[in-house]
């Protein structure tokens, strides 16, 4: 098991009015495993991600990896989320001052790899994702198609147990969602690397291993 969120519940106020997201989600990731995560918008998906990838905390219930109870209050939390975590989001983040190669070694060497080591391995991870002739582009010289896969490789560069997306292709056109879509699917079955993805395009998510609902704060297998 590399990921088990058991029985979280989570709680806004907004306004003076209580607003119950997670009520009683819970959910059980394998190696392997290739997860969507469905639901109206502002159902919740997004603080759940959160919870999962240790950006958040829950008000009650548990998160478990590698069998090791895991919480966004602790010290180590920064340290899992570099090394057993990767991140893909809607918009890339991708740091606009450095190259696509600069931006996916930066992850590693934050964990102590040496410049060219990073750089090695960023390369020959771009290059496998079909950047090979971007390497030295600037975010705002790549297409969103190739920004996101710029994203996805940083993502990765750490080897991590398990990639947290959300909405990673909400923000692209039909061919570039495609595009990106076709990737994590490759990369899921090439890398045996496990991926829980949060969308609203119920269509795609229905070629993942298993979809979830967020409704009324649980999460329904469909």
């Amino acid at each position: 098991m590399i990921l088990s969120a058991r029985n979280l519940k989570k709680t806004y106020i907004d306004s003076d009015q209580r607003i119950e997201v997670l009520k009683d989600a819970s959910l059980n990731v394998e190696q392997g495993d290739l997860i969507c995560i469905t639901g109206k918008s502002g159902c919740g998906k997004s603080t759940l991600l959160h919870i999962m990838g240790l950006l958040d905390a829950p008000d009650a219930g548990k998160l478990y990896l590698e069998d090791q109870e895991v919480t966004s209050n602790s010290p180590s939390a920064p340290q899992i989320r570099n090394q057993k975590l990767g991140f893909v989001f809607q918009f890339h983040y991708l740091i606009e001052d450095l190259t696509a190669l600069e931006n996916v070694s930066l992850p590693l060497m934050i964990c102590g790899e040496s410049e060219g080591k990073a750089k090695s391995k960023a390369q020959e991870l771009l290059s496998h994702l079909g950047l090979a002739q971007r390497l030295n582009r600037y975010p705002n010289q790549l297409s969103g198609g190739e920004q996101q896969r710029v994203s996805l490789a940083r993502a990765l560069i750490n080897n991590p147990q398990l990639v947290l997306a959300d909405e990673p292709t909400g923000n692209l056109d039909p061919s570039h969602s495609q595009e990106v879509w076709n990737l994590i699917k490759s990369l899921n079955q090439e890398l045996n690397q496990a991926f829980v993805i949060v969308t609203h395009d119920i269509e795609t998510a229905q070629t993942a291993d298993r979809v979830y609902e967020l409704t009324d704060g649980v999460l329904i297998l469909q």
